[in-house]
């Protein structure tokens, strides 16, 4: 029995909303993957903007997974914090009455800076998909890196703001590779329970699961893995499943039985806007500056750090430069923004004494997409719940892990559809590109052939024993896997390497990594528990010693 499966076994007798110890899912249109007036009043809202010439004791670069829990427990500790946003604030409703768009409908709110849409799911039905929005500082972005297309949340909130909201602990047995200069039983015993507790982990009711025609696709996706003998399990997220279960009742507006996942999710989803920035902000010692991006950080004359920061407007242009002094200075822009950032800041002279392993160990968490045709007496259901809450686990066996994902398009596909995470060892290196004044990264396409390989794993035996075959229409002509993409960046300021043992980068004091570039690459399940409670173990390290 696998650990996850186990813990859930364990917990039913505490609560029917048990807590225990992710991402995305999609739609054809889809995926990374109380009422409207209670759900706006919950989130984190700016009280800056940060000014210019301001000197702050710490300065918390990005909203996301790593930076609101070192915000939090700094600002629990009695520190005044300052945390930059390059994305928006996503508080305030759109003409439609709602903050964000439907995954089905893109417009505006969807993408970064784009003047087109770049959905994970490029074709349906033989279609492509995409379509012209206009110019904005939307909540996605679909960042094309060389040969890869890697998603993030852009706005406060970061990642948790554009996920499917898995919420996976990794097997305990899998945990040594993941992060091996980390002690696993303190892991294991401290940190991921209180990153659980803080996000508000919990796990679908499995007897309203087996009945509820919104998990249908769920349901074929396990019969069909346990007939292959493959073990089904449970995964746990960070949706209300009381609110959804009110959804499917019709007694409350519907956000994930309406198809909300990759350009936010209006209602249920326990995104950190509710959970750690919703604390950091009661604390009355956090202040949050959306539509700022960070260009600079070097040593200031009188200590501390002088950051420049560039002022944007929703069109993405610079609209004031400022310059602030730090104390201190987080880096917890994401695994793509911290490593671009100080492979930048060593290349140019801002910081010359980080080390050589600035911008390595880089990885995609071994993300690979693909689509099954299901026969017409297997039908996958026309309404679909686009929080994912179950996978197949072959990792022991095969290196995959796979999530049952959703096709939440309003109509019965037949089709079943999964996002795998798999054990690709292939790692690249982000590098400062002088002519360009770029940062690159070296990853090649033919490095997702181990992910490929190893989702055939499961997905090869399942078409066997079904008589079924492969989607070949949803991401280009004939081309069944989607091996174009991550959705969890990982690494690129590997922990004990590019930092210490505790995310201190090497050679400049006072600065600090508490996101996922720490994490070399895999995580073997989603990844944004992991992140959480690694930020938990750092910042705790970190306050007593350091401040």
């Amino acid at each position: 029995m696998s650990d996850t499966t186990q813990q859930n076994k364990d917990s039913r007798g505490v609560s029917r909303r048990r807590f225990i110890t992710g991402t995305g899912s999609i739609i054809g249109a889809v995926a990374l993957a109380g009422h409207p007036a209670a759900a706006q009043e919950q989130a984190v809202t700016a009280a800056g903007p940060i000014a210019s010439g301001a000197h702050v004791p710490v300065l918390v670069i990005g909203t996301g997974y790593g930076g609101s829990v070192a915000a939090l427990r700094l600002a629990q500790a009695g520190i005044d914090v300052q945390m930059i946003e390059m994305g928006m604030a996503w508080d305030t409703p759109g003409s439609d009455g709602k903050i964000f768009a439907n995954t089905t409908s893109p417009d505006y709110r969807s993408y970064w800076l784009r003047t087109r849409t770049k959905q994970p799911i490029s074709n349906f039905l033989g279609f492509p998909i995409d379509k012209d929005v206009p110019r904005h500082t939307g909540i996605l972005d679909a960042e094309e890196m060389g040969q890869i297309i890697v998603y993030q949340g852009r706005g406060v909130g970061g990642g948790s703001l554009v996920n499917g909201g898995m919420a996976v602990t990794p097997k305990r047995e899998n945990f040594g590779a993941v992060l091996p200069s980390v002690n696993a039983d303190e892991m294991y015993g401290t940190y991921y329970p209180r990153a659980n507790a803080g996000l508000g982990v919990a796990t679908v009711d499995p007897t309203w699961f087996d009945s509820t025609d919104c998990y249908q696709y769920a349901r074929v996706g396990r019969k069909q893995a346990q007939r292959s003998g493959f073990p089904f399990v449970f995964v746990p997220d960070v949706y209300d499943w009381d609110y959804m279960e009110q959804e499917a009742a019709g007694t409350v507006p519907k956000s994930a039985l309406a198809g909300e996942i990759l350009y936010g999710n209006n209602y249920g989803k326990k995104s950190l806007q509710k959970t750690y920035l919703a604390q950091a902000k009661a604390t009355g010692r956090v202040t949050i500056s959306p539509l700022h991006k960070v260009t600079s950080v070097s040593p200031a004359a009188g200590g501390g750090y002088t950051v420049l920061i560039d002022q944007i407007n929703t069109t993405g242009d610079t609209t004031a430069t400022k310059t602030v002094t730090a104390d201190r200075v987080f880096f917890a822009a994401g695994s793509v923004g911290t490593s671009k950032l100080l492979v930048k800041l060593k290349a140019t002279g801002a910081l010359p004494g980080l080390n050589d392993q600035i911008g390595k160990g880089w990885g995609d968490n071994g993300n690979v997409m693909c689509g099954r045709a299901n026969h017409l007496w297997d039908p996958t259901g026309a309404l679909q719940s686009s929080i994912p809450c179950g996978g197949i686990d072959n990792w022991t066996a095969g290196g995959a892990f796979a999530e049952v994902a959703p096709l939440p398009t309003g109509i019965e596909t037949f089709a079943s559809f999964y996002l795998s995470i798999t054990n690709n060892p292939n790692r690249a290196q982000f590098s400062w590109n002088a002519a360009t004044g770029n940062v690159d990264l070296n990853w090649q396409t033919a490095w997702k052939q181990p992910s490929i390989d190893m989702a055939k794993s499961i997905f090869d035996k399942i078409n066997a024993k079904e008589g079924t075959i492969y989607r070949t229409d949803l991401f280009g002509t004939y081309k069944i896997w989607g091996d174009h993409l991550t959705y969890h960046p990982l690494g690129g300021a590997v922990l004990n390497k590019a930092t210490d043992n505790y995310g201190r980068l090497q050679g400049h004091s006072g600065l600090y990594v508490i996101d996922g570039s720490l994490i070399p690459g895999n995580t073997s399940v989603n990844p944004f528990v992991t992140i959480t409670a690694l930020a938990e173990r750092n910042i705790e390290k970190i306050i007593a010693t350091d401040l």
